[in-house]
């Protein structure tokens, strides 16, 4: 489903992702762990080209996302995500932040937009919160909107950039949970975090990054049981301490 091949950006003369390469099959959950600055966050946003870069191959679906002829939005259309600060629209309510790209991207109609918000909203334990407003929403809701959000979009893969680290620890878990089922569903996904409960519960594969590069691409069993760099073992032994 997706295929990322000896990519590499560069800031200037600061390379931030350094010839990483990796794949996700269909129904594949992927965790991508690492410390802050090892390039997680920019390695997932160039799987749907929000982030341009420099050397490489990456293909959703068969399609190149860096192909010049590749029509960028019509492909992000295809592909949710899903960001650490929500990014909802403040102005409208969370039905309304569902609805909008349905009508203005799928070209739906507004009462079947509206019935896909509903149907998305109840799946996410939402419904009484429909009219509100994201001010309105802890921060956990508003996750759960922008999850709801990116499902209406029928997308054939999902990709979560530490969807939790903005949260408060209690409002962690109904985020996590509504992710579990996701995974639990067969959706393709590629997931950026530090929970490694999550990594451990539901993911197909761990992906360790550093310093911009891939440094191991293991198993859930073999990674948490005895990853083979000692910068993992090292970054383990930090983050499963407390």
């Amino acid at each position: 489903m997706i295929e990322i091949k000896n990519v590499s950006k560069w800031y200037g003369t600061f390379r931030v992702l350094d010839d990483c390469s990796m794949a996700i099959a269909k129904g594949e959950v992927v965790v991508i762990c690492g410390p802050s600055g090892s390039g997680k966050s920019t390695l997932i946003k160039c799987v749907n080209g929000l982030e341009p870069f420099t050397k490489g191959e990456i293909t959703v679906d068969g399609i190149s996302v860096g192909a010049r002829s590749t029509n960028l939005p019509k492909l992000r259309s295809r592909i949710g995500m899903v960001f650490q600060n929500f990014e909802l629209f403040p102005h409208m309510t969370a039905a309304d932040n569902i609805v909008l790209a349905q009508q203005k991207v799928l070209g739906r109609g507004a009462e079947e937009a509206r019935a896909k918000a509903q149907e998305l909203l109840a799946r996410m334990g939402l419904s009484e919160q429909a009219a509100k407003f994201p001010a309105q929403l802890s921060g956990g809701q508003q996750q759960r909107v922008a999850i709801a959000r990116a499902l209406a979009m029928d997308p054939i893969a999902m990709l979560f950039d530490e969807p939790t680290s903005a949260l408060d620890p209690e409002m962690i878990t109904e985020v996590l949970d509504v992710m579990v089922k996701l995974a639990e569903e067969g959706m393709t996904m590629a997931v950026v975090t530090h929970e490694m409960g999550f990594a451990r519960r539901v993911a197909h594969r761990v992906v360790f990054m550093d310093q911009g590069a891939i440094v191991e691409d293991a198993t859930k069993a073999d990674f948490f049981g005895k990853p083979r760099s000692e910068r993992a073992q090292l970054f383990l032994s930090k983050i499963l301490t407390h």
